[in-house]
């Protein structure tokens, strides 16, 4: 290369970066580094969704221009001081000329794949680069993994047996398909609860197990309930088949399969596609990861997007270690990390950098802002979970009567359960809010219908369904033949058992019992009914007995006994019990509303900003979960609490309860990271 076009090629990659000029410097290094795989770590609120839209746009617009010193036409010495002088000092009116000179084998769109997580941000990248590059940008491949296979799939999916014509089943139809199984072999759906089933029998399919692989797998483990999940699994996937469908997990096994399997169908989009984008790469499972690895086999030219911070989503099956072993997959591979973050205030930016850096498997990273310092995180240590919602409640008031929307605000929580009592408190209060996640209704639980029947019983009511219900919580051993009436008679029960004296004793035990609770507040009923009566014992021997946590239901019990604490009478429980049903099923119609106070769990919370976040219950066994045991778990939720962290844009408030219905708590151990740091550094 002489010296002409040494200066042409790199006035021609300065002229280039002229288009994006908005971005910082290593934003556009990742636009204009086209060839060869990339790796692009992007930390929180590092503007990583604008360098893939503008990377798409170059790759367009000028092809390999930007990333090679390849001079495909005859130059001059004019061309090259045009080129420099434009680089220097940008002419609108010339910039036609500029495109002509400075693209190298521009990809058509067909030639482009960008796989995003969801439709929307799919839909959000080819709607930015129509706007930028015209409708000749809508030809794209943007798409989420789903549906990207469903194209490849409807054009050769014969190959591999199915017809072209096949049914995608959605979540609701595979449980549905589920639940008639489990009818089938006459299984328990709380024993195999069908979101459940499919959980599992998605991480077999991630792991390329075949029904019959995964029933030989546990062939004589002495694991029951997995023995049964693996007839279960055979017989769903004998139904997928017959029908000529294929559910979620199988639209990326099955082109998997394909790709393998089908050296030409493999050939072909290796041949297509010139260039791989993968956004939020951190999230990727075992079968995705085979996708792209045979996708990208051809030109390499794969840059992959993300944080390894924000890996969150295990028990959907993403492996950390996807990202972090990306370039031992590519040792050619270039990395640019995305340090800024242009989202939070510089002490919410160093306040999640101390938690995350305790993290040992990671990708090291300075995130930094040129944002102003802000206030301190806040954290705030309460008595008692309802001293933490009177202070949220209080909190959020006096910013809106200041001035502030509702919808300036968000709450995050690690589970959905923890945030109940808080939804019941914004009712209270009036606060306007939507769940971003279903939380499921904790009334409509068996054991809260469970006690509520106890309640009816007491208060007189003796309808059969009902008596049934309770009747042998605790086991008392009464037959349901002996219970014919519509409206049981304990006389007549007794009549029954005229011969067994142990059950007559029972029964009038039983209706001392409920004659008991009669008198009491809704309160004082529960706990009679689960300290006196032994509904606490029988929870526990069920939790045993379907190999349940027994933390889990006795959770939910003092929930369900925490709601019942304001009310004497068993008639105004039930009329608050039945405006929160009704409150909760209406809360999706919200959305309509432009101020309210989002709801989310932090799983949920992943890509959203907020300018205050609230961060509730932060205590060990929450946050982190109880179930983190070992250290990939740990670290696990240490990255979740990041992302919450991450969420906020000027204030972060976390709470620590020290009580939970009477229950000690202890302060959650990544809050323990934030004060000694901030100690060490006064």
């Amino acid at each position: 290369m002489n010296d002409l076009e040494k200066r042409f090629a790199a006035a021609r990659r300065r002229a280039i970066a002229t288009d994006y000029a908005h971005l910082n410097p290593r934003q556009l290094e990742g636009v204009l580094t086209t060839e060869g795989p990339l790796l692009l770590l992007a930390g929180a609120g590092s503007g990583k969704t604008t360098v893939l839209i503008n990377r798409v746009a170059n790759l367009l617009r000028y092809g390999r221009g930007s990333d090679t010193e390849e001079i495909p036409l005859p130059i001059s010495q004019d061309e090259v001081e045009f080129l420099e002088q434009y680089a220097t000092a940008p002419d609108p009116e010339q910039r036609p000329l500029m495109q002509y000179l400075c693209a190298v084998e521009p990809a058509r769109p067909w030639e482009v794949l960008a796989i995003t997580f969801t439709n929307k941000a799919a839909n959000e990248l080819k709607d930015r680069l129509e706007r930028m590059l015209g409708e000749e940008a809508r030809d794209v491949w943007a798409a989420t993994f789903h549906s990207a296979c469903v194209r490849i799939l409807r054009r050769d999916i014969d190959k591999i047996g199915f017809d072209r014509s096949f049914t995608i089943y959605d979540t609701d139809d595979s449980k549905r398909v589920i639940k008639d199984i489990l009818k089938e072999m006459d299984l328990d759906e709380k024993t195999f609860s069908p979101r459940e089933v499919l959980a599992v029998i998605s991480k077999a399919k991630d792991e390329l197990l075949s029904p019959q692989d995964f029933s030989k797998k546990w062939a004589g483990s002495g694991d029951w309930k997995r023995e049964r999940v693996a007839k279960i699994y055979e017989r769903y996937d004998r139904i997928l088949c017959e029908a000529n469908a294929l559910d979620f997990d199988d639209l990326i096994l099955h082109t998997v399969r394909l790709l393998q399997n089908e050296p030409d169908v493999r050939a072909y989009y290796q041949r297509k596609f010139r260039y791989i984008l993968i956004d939020e790469y951190q999230d990727t499972n075992h079968l995705q990861y085979l996708l792209v690895s045979l996708l990208a086999g051809g030109w390499r030219n794969i840059c992959v997007v993300g944080d390894d911070d924000q890996s969150i989503y295990g028990f959907r099956g993403s492996r950390p270690e996807i990202m972090l072993n990306f370039e031992k997959d590519y040792p050619e591979a270039e990395k640019i990390i995305l340090d800024i973050n242009y989202r939070s205030t510089s002490n919410i930016v160093d306040a999640s950098g101390y938690v995350i850096r305790n993290n040992k498997v990671r990708f090291d990273k300075n995130i930094h802002t040129d944002n102003e310092k802000g206030d301190k995180v806040d954290i705030i240590e309460t008595n008692n979970i309802n001293e933490e919602y009177d202070r949220i409640v209080k909190i959020i008031r006096s910013f809106v009567d200041a001035g502030k929307q509702y919808a300036d605000f968000a709450v995050l929580f690690r589970t959905n359960v923890t945030a109940a009592p808080l939804v019941r408190k914004f009712m209270e209060n009036n606060i306007p809010f939507v769940l971003r996640d279903g939380i499921p209704n904790i009334f409509e639980h068996w054991i809260a219908k469970d006690i509520l029947t106890y309640m009816t019983l007491a208060e007189g009511g003796r309808k059969r369904a009902d008596f049934i219900r309770i009747m042998n919580k605790p086991l008392r051993y009464i037959g349901r033949d002996y219970v014919t009436d519509s409206e049981v008679s304990f006389d007549e029960l007794e009549k029954y058992y005229e011969e067994k004296p142990w059950m007559i004793n029972r029964i009038r035990k039983m209706e001392r019992e409920l004659n008991a609770m009669s008198d009491m507040t809704c309160y004082a009923m529960i706990n009679y009914l689960r300290k006196g009566v032994g509904y606490d014992d029988y929870v526990k021997e069920y939790a045993k007995n379907h190999s349940i946590e027994p933390q889990e239901l006795s959770d939910i019990l003092d929930e369900i006994m925490e709601s019942s604490k304001d009310f004497i009478k068993f008639d105004d429980w039930r009329e608050y019990i039945e405006k929160y049903t009704e409150e909760l099923k209406e809360n999706h119609t919200k959305r309509d509303l432009k101020d309210y106070v989002t709801m989310t769990t932090m799983h949920s919370s992943k890509g959203l900003e907020y300018d205050t976040v609230f961060i509730i219950d932060a205590n060990e066994g929450i946050t982190p979960h109880k179930k983190a045991v070992f250290d990939v778990d740990i670290e696990e939720e240490r990255r979740m609490f990041y992302v919450a962290m991450t969420r906020a844009k000027k204030k972060l408030y976390i709470f620590c309860p020290k009580e939970r219905y009477n229950k000690s708590l202890e302060t959650s151990r990544f809050v323990n990271e934030i004060m000694n740091k901030e100690k060490a550094e006064e």
